[in-house]
């Protein structure tokens, strides 16, 4: 049987931006490539599996590559089968925390003049909110919720936290005055009216309405204060006696346009102005997120471009500025590994057309061909791929074993079909992928695995059918990352 890695940890940072980084950055690239260098040489470590248990009620955590934790898994499951297990062949995910550690490293080279206050939303894995924690990154929250999962790691001070929804529950504004919580944002006058009934002494933060239209999602469509709004805004918060101190803005989630930020830096220091005509002295100025791993480099040129021409004043004389980055840190540090549970050949098997999907749905069903082999595996759109209907998603399927055997180098050898990937519920909107090609060989019983699913997808999982969510098996990585992960988890 062939052990030969298929999955392959990818490099926290992508080298083929560097000709657009600033001058400032030089340093930060030869940093990296002493990192990498590390990285090779401390590889070898990846045999060693050095098991911790660092935390009550939560998994242990391995260490090494991903791939090696994934064939792990496969080799598990099928021990697990010979027993009859019930659900033996779960799914489950693999978590490189060193690829978080990575991506902050990365984050404070290239803006370090930016406090990152990470989006508990986006994925509040526990060792993910313990590892930033530890790495003294604030948190977004958006709920009492999240705010009570933060304050609960206990080493966390609630001025690292910002209440950042701009239309709050008012036991949820008063929760967050239990807790300490002062700093939240507003974009209406009601949201002043219920901060100021229970949390008066609240450090607010106006919200701005900005161009999100190059971005996967778009929050404006919900949020943000228009210009022409702010004085308005403004004035009623000083009469109603609240503490304004600064703005904010977020300009969509998974941003594809660099100009984007500068666009909405340009609207900031506008309101930034208009605050001094209120009667305000702003101190605070959050560029929310939006922050993509490719092009990041490229993005955080033009943003502290549009800073320096902007605020560049302001910030030498004590205006804080934060963000609010999510997918950057976590979407690349988590990789699934789903088992093929069924399979119908072209046509259903019967020689027959298969059925399409209904009219009216989704693009991706609509891709489907009628005759090619349907794929069904254990994880779906209810489940971690519910990362494909609410962020707008394609993932990619890679063969983990096929005929049972895991894969090797010679995986391109294998002839392909084409063929759609489904989910395991009985709703028939439960598409993965309607236009996928696999190995003509695969089969039931085998494994596709899917890298770069950190971000929306486990928060949002349900067990809709009865389908338990899928378990988290976590490792430090190997390298430089890995000692950077045990540096700040390990007493």
């Amino acid at each position: 049987m062939s052990t030969v890695q298929v999955l392959h940890v990818q490099p926290a940072v992508d080298f083929s931006h560097e000709l657009y980084l600033e001058d400032i950055y030089q340093n930060a690239v030869i940093s990296l490539k002493a990192e990498e260098h590390l990285d090779n040489r401390v590889a070898s470590e990846a045999d060693n599996d050095d098991v911790l248990d660092l935390f009550e009620g939560l998994p242990p955590m391995h260490s090494g590559p991903v791939d090696k934790l994934i064939r792990e898994g496969i080799r598990n499951s099928a021990t697990a089968s010979l027993s009859s297990e019930v659900d033996a062949e779960q799914a489950f995910f693999v978590a490189d925390l060193s690829v978080v550690y990575q991506q902050f490293k990365r984050w404070t080279r290239c803006l370090p003049g930016i406090e990152p206050f990470y989006a508990v939303k986006c994925n509040p894995d526990p060792y993910v909110l313990r590892l930033l924690a530890a790495l003294g990154t604030g948190f977004d929250c958006a709920s009492h919720g999240e705010i009570s999962q933060v304050l609960s790691m206990g080493s966390i001070d609630p001025s690292r936290i910002i209440f950042a929804n701009p239309c709050k529950a008012l036991s949820f504004i008063r929760h967050a005055k239990k807790s300490s919580v002062d700093m939240m944002t507003f974009d209406n006058a009601d949201e002043l009216y219920k901060i100021q009934r229970v949390h008066p002494t609240a450090k607010l933060v106006i919200r701005i309405l900005t161009d999100d239209s190059q971005s996967i999602v778009r929050l404006g469509l919900k949020f943000g204060a228009p210009l022409a709004n702010v004085p308005e805004l403004l004035a009623k918060a000083k009469q109603l006696g609240l503490d304004v101190i600064g703005v904010s803005f977020h300009v969509g989630s998974g941003c594809k346009d660099p100009l984007a930020f500068e666009d909405a830096v340009f609207r900031a220091r506008t309101a930034f102005d208009m605050g001094v005509e209120a009667g305000y002295r702003f101190t605070l100025l959050d560029v929310g997120g939006g922050f993509e791993d490719d092009g990041f480099e490229v993005t955080a040129s033009v943003l502290s471009g549009a800073l320096v021409k902007c605020f560049g004043g302001l910030m030498k004389n004590g205006v804080r500025v934060i963000a609010e980055p999510g997918r950057f840190f976590v979407s690349k540090a988590f990789t699934l590994a789903a088992n093929v549970i069924a399979r119908r050949a072209g046509g259903g098997g019967s020689g027959q057309e298969a059925p399409r999907a209904p009219e009216g749905e989704t693009s991706k069903n609509d891709e489907i061909e009628g005759d090619q082999t349907m794929y069904y595996i254990n994880e779906g759109v209810y489940g971690a791929f519910n990362c494909i209907l609410f962020d707008h998603q394609k993932v990619e399927p890679i063969p983990l074993t096929i005929g049972r055997e895991l894969v090797g180098d010679d995986l391109r050898k294998d002839p392909v079909v084409r063929c759609s990937v489904w989910g395991p519920t009985c709703d028939s909107i439960d598409c993965v992928r309607g236009d996928a090609m696999l190995p003509e060989k695969l089969e039931v019983g085998d494994w596709l695995g899917f890298r770069q699913m950190g971000a929306y997808t486990i928060c949002a999982a349900s067990q809709f059918n009865g389908f338990e969510r899928s378990g988290v098996v976590y490792t430090r990585g190997v390298g430089s990352g890995r000692l950077g992960v045990e540096k700040a988890l390990v007493p």
